[in-house]
């Protein structure tokens, strides 16, 4: 140990350590009693014998440095300042708690205290720290991300993923695995091959190294050197704090994996237990200064828990409120200029990336192959050597690491937009879109949001077989929290990335890949486009034909061949899956009176189930038919031509779907 590495064991010092641990303590020993009585409810997870890690590490941080934290993050909070009163509020679900009640236990935030919350899916905590620690990286920002997690994490691919990106990036992180041995019931040795936690951080080629987590001064010693390290080098630090907890792993916990002499064991070297005992011998405290702190202690608690009691609760009425934010302002459309350019689909995405770059630089793309290799379907071709790669970032093949990055800095306030290679390898990152992009703003009760760009391709018809080829648009579109676009006109290929920019919330944009190639006319001052309204594609009076994205030009062929048999279709493009433009598809029902859905997924549980549920509810009485539906073969899409192309809907299924709706 340097002396630079020796902590200031002052009187006043390490009162404030004790201080912290004695309000962790005694707050987590009410909220057990007060779950009894069955005023906080849902999860509770308690840090009991953990208190060392958090006193330790939070004082030690600036405030502009961010904290992210697990679902056990009480501690955490409280170290980091925010006011008890507003916890226990969070608690008990009142409006007045830090998260606006919409939290609870695991979900605390606090955006004034870069406070980002406590993450309740095992690991997913990790992506978002990175991604902070990334736009921190890029501004060139003097901030450090404390990043807290449990050893159970270690088994997770997050934590791989952003340890690798962490390493290969050098982000400003530190992350703190607190490895209280048991994740959940599973114990280490029975879930790890390799125990030794932090040595799975330097096989990434981190620097790491394991503490007593019991022992506050241990703790704070290694946290005040790693996070000097990372200042000096930006690089990220792994502390392992081996530590115990004394409870259960939740209230609903029986414990029946460890026993009572374990448990006894552990809490005779408890943090506080041994660090009181050393001050006293040491003669830097006093019992009368103990008690004084412990009944300082209590009242605090009790003005928290009866700011809690005499809390709010929020009306029902509010109970949409935070999905989304308020709608910023769409980018101005530019006026036509009256000269057309010919152009391709993909060459109006790369014009959009481009001009976005041009005129923010907190935009950046991010994606495997991307860069060098000019995108999968070369939409990104030549960007690289524009903008370079920090801002076009090639990235390992790690989807649910770099989605979770992408999160992380838009929250931190860059404005990524992240490339998934398909639709189908998007499922590896589902849990970072839905459980953290689509719910951080509800979660933190409007605090936090996340305005991220995901772009992926989509739909069937080069040969690529089941795992390339699926429609999974509709079911994003499921998710509250998240905008799904579908541009299927080179006006919307070129002018959607900008408004979805603008958006404060998560916007996924699913380009079909059969529209790369597609090639037209283009108006040179083409930009921005709303993308809230459905629009009609080709008017028509005697059924309605509702679709997007890739199957627009069947329908428009469709309807083509239906008008030869003096049918006349109205074709309208929804252009947006989430929100739907009812009103359009509403108004087209009222005068055509029969409908068909045109959709690429499969016909069970598909977005053409929800157009065909609204028609029912809100236009059944102009109907003059049931609707009808076209939609994929219920298989997955093959590799043979002929198969593929049976699969998914095609010009003939929709003409005799329209047929039938007409009585022919």
């Amino acid at each position: 140990m340097t002396a630079q590495d020796k902590p200031h064991l002052d009187r006043a010092h390490v009162t404030d350590l004790l201080v912290h641990m004695i309000r962790i303590r005694r707050f987590e020993d009410k909220c057990a009693q007060l779950y009894t009585q069955e005023k906080i409810r849902g999860f509770l997870h308690l840090y009991d014998g953990e208190e060392a890690i958090a006193a330790g590490i939070i004082p030690l941080m600036a405030e502009r440095d961010r904290i992210v934290a697990t679902y056990r993050e009480h501690g955490h909070a409280l170290v980091r300042g925010v006011p008890m009163p507003e916890l226990m509020a969070e608690m008990y679900g009142k409006a007045e708690g830090c998260s606006g009640g919409r939290g609870g236990s695991m979900h605390l935030f606090d955006a004034d205290r870069n406070f980002y919350g406590g993450n309740a899916i095992v690991g997913g905590g990790l992506p978002l720290a990175g991604g902070l620690a990334l736009a921190d990286r890029m501004r060139g920002e003097d901030r450090v991300t404390v990043c807290f997690f449990g050893e159970g994490a270690v088994a997770e691919g997050e934590f791989h993923e952003t340890m690798n990106l962490a390493a290969l990036w050098r982000l400003p992180v530190l992350f703190v695995c607190e490895n209280n041995g048991y994740a959940m019931g599973t114990a280490l040795d029975r879930s790890e091959s390799q125990t030794d936690i932090h040595a799975k951080a330097a096989a990434y080629g981190i620097e790491a190294e394991a503490v007593d987590g019991m022992d506050v001064i241990a703790v704070e010693v290694a946290a005040k050197r790693a996070l000097a390290r990372i200042r000096e080098t930006g690089a990220p630090q792994l502390l392992e704090c081996r530590t115990y907890r004394f409870r259960a792993h939740s209230m609903f916990d029986a414990q029946l994996y460890r026993d009572k002499a374990e448990v006894e064991a552990w809490r005779k070297r408890g943090p506080i237990k041994r660090f009181q005992t050393w001050l006293l011998e040491t003669g830097l405290i006093h019992e009368d200064t103990i008690a004084g702190i412990e009944s300082q202690v209590d009242a605090e608690i009790e003005k928290a828990v009866d700011f809690a009691e005499a809390g709010s609760w929020e009306p029902v009425e509010d109970l949409t409120r935070h999905v989304t934010a308020p709608p910023a302002p769409s980018p101005a459309p530019a006026a036509p200029s009256g000269e057309t350019i010919e152009t391709t689909y993909r060459e109006a995405v790369r014009a959009a990336l481009r001009e976005a770059m041009e005129q923010d630089d907190r935009v950046f793309l991010m994606g495997e192959d991307v860069g060098a290799y000019g995108g999968c379907y070369a939409v990104s071709m030549g960007l690289m050597e524009e903008f370079g790669p920090d801002r076009i970032r090639d990235t390992p093949l790690s989807e649910s690491g770099y989605t979770g990055l992408g999160i992380g800095a838009a929250a931190a306030g860059m404005r990524p937009i992240v490339e998934l290679m398909t639709v189908n390898f998007s499922l590896l990152a589902l849990d970072q879109i839905m459980n953290t992009a689509a719910t951080l703003r509800h979660m933190s009760g409007g605090q936090f949001g996340v305005p991220l760009v995901i772009r992926m391709a989509t739909g069937a018809g080069k040969q690529l077989a089941a795992q390339h080829s699926h429609s999974l648009e509709g079911w994003y579109a499921h998710i509250p929290g998240l905008r799904v676009l579908a541009p299927a006109t080179l006006e919307d290929a070129r002018g959607m990335l900008a408004t979805a920019l603008a958006d404060p919330d998560p916007v996924l944009i699913f380009e079909n890949v059969m529209l790369y190639n597609l090639k037209g006319e283009l108006d040179k001052a083409a930009g921005p486009v709303d993308i809230t309204r459905a629009a009609v594609r080709r008017p028509g009076s005697d059924v309605s034909l509702i679709t997007y994205g890739g199957s627009l030009y069947k329908t428009l062929e469709a309807a083509g061949a239906l008008a030869d048999e003096g049918i006349s279709a109205e074709v309208i493009d929804l252009r947006s899956l989430r929100p739907l433009d009812d009103e359009t598809i509403m108004a087209s029902l009222t005068k055509t009176r029969r409908a068909v859905v045109v959709d690429e997924g499969w016909r069970s549980g598909s977005l053409a189930a929800e157009v065909s549920a609204r028609i029912m509810e809100q236009a059944f009485w102009s109907l003059d038919a049931p609707v009808g539906r076209v939609c994929s073969a219920e298989v997955p899409i093959p590799y043979p031509h002929h198969l593929e192309q049976a699969a998914i809907p095609q010009v003939a299924a929709i003409v005799a779907a329209a047929r039938a709706a007409m009585g022919r």
